[in-house]
């Protein structure tokens, strides 16, 4: 196992007091803070690249995945044991049976932190690199002042779309809290609803997928789909100047008529033309056909797609992550769906010459706390979760940071959220110089955050 050290300490925006201390050095010979920021950068990849990120709702624990402690007492180990893995001294849970195999791919980031406690509020931060205000307060919805562009509303923003595909896709529901309450962080933010994501819902293990609102209703031939586009335009004419909110209906609706229209997202989305072994090998569940139908996304020319985990029916605590109770029996139900769609996609993307060229992410939105609570399970924690990436230019078989005795807090290499957006952005080939105005006009860097270069 490969354990890299820790990075200098920083200041709040990302930088080490050494690049405080030479900023104001060079300040007077002309050089600014981004051309330093940009002269710093060491990790340049030859060209840009697509990230597939799968986001584990509820946060998975991270003493059975990533993060086992054999040697802690019971009450924070579990009854769940641990499996060496293709790595040389990395142990992973025991039920990770595949992926233990494939860690030579793998690089584990062991000392996230978001500081967060709350779904909504935690995801905010991991998917827009920014916390949220007030930090931990569970059931936040969308709006300023939390309105930072999420990962899929920048990438929209800074990439073109190809071919009649969006540059970022999200399938196949939006992340929300019980009751269907929508966790801010998943859209453009104040950057306008016309960089949003596009979101693909539906059910892509149905044996008749398709998108919805993908199909014209079977009354509407083409002919009069296409009078009903042609009295929109004219409406959308006349109406633009007398509401702020018509260019975003506007965007809204062509990007239905786009994806009706498109033959690439006709092709994309039929998952039938795949070879049923291989179907079966993702799993005929709705995550796993999510991330078959996420690398058909990226081949159509998708540049980021996030797959949100989806429930499993039966599995303890509601199919989700969120093990408050039963851990083990949660775990035990949840990574057999996980473990077969994660190692499909890293193979399949491996045999089509696409892994070097893809970024495969693994996170949820926050940890789980170390110690095992009175109903078997385990709490929100945000103070330290494992994330793992694969391809996309991540050296394999790397475990960078490590977590306390318990997997409670970190000790050293310790990430943030900023840090892997900004990892994310490099991949993308967005500069992180780059800069988005808000709803003021005032000008905002993208990421405040730093590359993670030691996984390069």
């Amino acid at each position: 196992m490969l354990t890299l050290p820790q990075r200098p300490a920083r200041l709040c925006d990302g930088l080490s007091r050494r690049d405080w201390l030479t900023v104001g050095g060079l300040g007077a010979f002309g050089l600014t803070l981004p051309g330093l920021l940009r002269a710093s950068e060491s990790v340049k990849p030859k060209k840009a690249k697509n990230v597939i990120l799968l986001f584990l709702l509820g946060g998975p624990p991270q003493h059975d995945t990533w993060d086992h402690k054999p040697d802690a007492p019971a009450e924070v180990r579990g009854d769940l044991k641990a499996i060496p893995s293709a790595t040389p001294g990395l142990w992973v849970g025991e039920t990770m049976v595949r992926t233990a195999k494939m860690t030579d791919r793998i690089a584990v980031l062991r000392a996230v932190e978001t500081k967060d406690n709350a779904h909504s509020s935690s995801g905010y931060f991991m998917t827009t690199g920014v916390p949220h205000a007030p930090m931990s307060v569970e059931n936040v919805k969308p709006g300023a002042p939390n309105d930072y562009p999420a990962l899929g509303g920048v990438a929209r923003k800074f990439l073109p779309d190809v071919g009649g595909m969006p540059s970022a896709v999200t399938l196949p529901e939006q992340a929300a809290n019980d009751g269907n309450i929508t966790w801010p962080g998943q859209d453009a933010g104040f950057l306008g609803r016309k960089f949003d994501p596009w979101l693909l819902g539906g059910d892509p293990s149905a044996a008749r997928f398709q998108p919805e609102g993908m199909t014209p209703r079977p009354d509407l031939p083409p002919e009069r789909l296409a009078d009903r586009q042609a009295l929109l335009a004219r409406f959308d004419t006349a109406f633009a100047r007398l509401d702020s909110q018509a260019s975003e209906y506007t965007a809204r609706t062509q990007q239905a008529i786009d994806l009706i229209g498109s033959p690439a997202a006709k092709k994309a989305f039929d998952l039938n033309q795949e070879p049923p072994k291989l179907r079966d090998r993702y799993g005929r569940t709705r995550f796993g056909q999510s991330c078959l139908l996420a690398r058909r996304l990226v081949e159509a020319g998708v540049r980021l797609v996030r797959v949100n985990w989806t429930r499993v029916e039966g599995a303890p605590n509601g199919g989700h992550w969120d093990t408050h109770s039963s851990n083990s029996a949660g775990v035990k139900a949840l990574m057999p769906v996980l473990d077969a769609a994660y190692t499909t996609l890293l193979d399949d993307l491996a045999d089509r010459g696409m892994l070097d060229d893809t970024l495969v992410i693994w996170t949820g939105e926050m940890g789980r706390t170390p110690k095992l609570n009175g109903a078997g399970g385990r709490d929100h924690w945000g103070n330290v979760l494992s994330v793992a990436l694969a391809g996309g230019g991540v050296k394999g078989g790397v475990v960078y940071g490590t977590s306390d005795k318990i997997a409670g807090y970190p000790i050293d290499g310790r990430v943030r959220p900023d840090d892997l957006t900004a990892t994310i952005y490099h991949t993308l080939g967005i500069p992180l110089d780059a800069e988005v105005h808000d709803t003021l006009r005032r000008p905002i860097p993208v990421t405040r955050g730093q590359v993670i270069k030691q996984l390069f």
